[in-house]
Parts: structure tokens; sequence; C-alpha cells
């Protein structure tokens, strides 16, 4: 394991070490992306967690009932990998493949302003859920809001209207009453 990391700023989470599995020093991994196992195409890691940020190999790993099971270059013990639970693995942004036009990463839309058809401000995006019949964006009330509520949009193409990255706003049809 090396001790140099990526550039903060230029890294974005893809999935979290939850647990050990077995004794020859593997972890279990959550994975963030879609297939899950699309982790396993980048074979270099950062992890950060409290501070700390470490960075690692990818040996191999497997797809299980729960997420992930992975074989770190250099952890071959199971307390050293303990060690590990609740590590952020993250990958430099510009290892992600490009997407079309109409397409945006999650972690590109939290943080935007959601404004409605009538220039009404509800808040900013704060994270995104996924219910299996689409993805749902909570948003969250923010100075110059039009009320104090949190709102669940869905993610689709009746709701959003528009996605403005420079500008940091999405604009939806929604009613604010709703």
């Amino acid at each position: 394991m090396n001790a140099t990391p990526e550039k903060a700023d230029d890294l974005i989470v893809v999935g979290k070490i939850f647990s050990v599995h077995g004794v020859r020093g593997e972890v279990k991994v959550f994975s963030f992306t879609d297939p899950i196992e699309n982790l396993l195409d980048y074979p270099r890691w950062t992890l950060r967690h409290e501070g700390k940020v470490k960075q690692v190999e990818l040996v191999n790993g497997r797809g299980s009932a729960k997420g992930l099971v992975v074989k770190l270059k250099g952890l071959d013990d199971r307390e050293e990998a303990r060690l590990l639970s609740g590590f952020e693995i993250c990958i430099p942004r510009s290892l992600l493949p490009n997407l079309a036009a109409d397409e945006y990463y999650w972690y590109q839309l939290v943080g935007l302003k959601v404004i409605n058809q009538d220039e009404q401000l509800f808040g900013t995006i704060d994270h995104l859920l996924e219910t299996g019949a689409n993805d749902v964006m909570v948003v969250k009330p923010c100075a110059g809001s039009l009320d104090d509520r949190e709102r669940l949009l869905p993610y689709t193409a009746q709701c959003v209207l528009d996605i403005d990255l420079e500008a940091g706003v999405m604009r939806v049809e929604w009613d604010a009453d709703f």
C-alpha cells in the first residue's frame, strides 16, 4: 500500500469497505457503481476515512450476496484488513467513462439549485436515491428557498426540464404545493 494520495478535489467516491471476509485479509465492499462489478474495473483506489488516506492496488474481486469481496495487494491479515472498515473507495474523476450529452453522474447533480417552471427556488439537491422505478432527487431548502420543506422529486424526463452545470441550476416541472 502506498501513502501518496491523488488530489482530493479530483476524487469521486465509488464504494466503501464495510467488513472483513475470511482470514486471508479480504474485505467486503459496497459498490456505488452500476452494475456493482464495475468497481473492479479500477485497479488503483484511494481509500479515505477520518482524515486518513491510503493508496491501494486491487488484486482481484468477486460478487457476493451483499456486495463484493476484494483482495488488495499486500493485505494478507484479517486484523489488518479490519482496520480498513469504514474507508471510502475513491478514484480520480478523470477515469469515469464519458457520458452522452444528456446524461449525468449523480455527483454532478448534487448541489444544483432546483427551480420550477414558475421560477420558485425549491432548494439544492442533497443526494439521489435509487428506487427501482426511477431515481429520486432529495431537494433540501437553502438560502432563498420558497419554504423550508424537503422535497423528493423524480429524476425523469417529465420532471427535469433542463440542467445547466455551469450555472449550477436544474429546472423542473413541479408544482410547489406537492
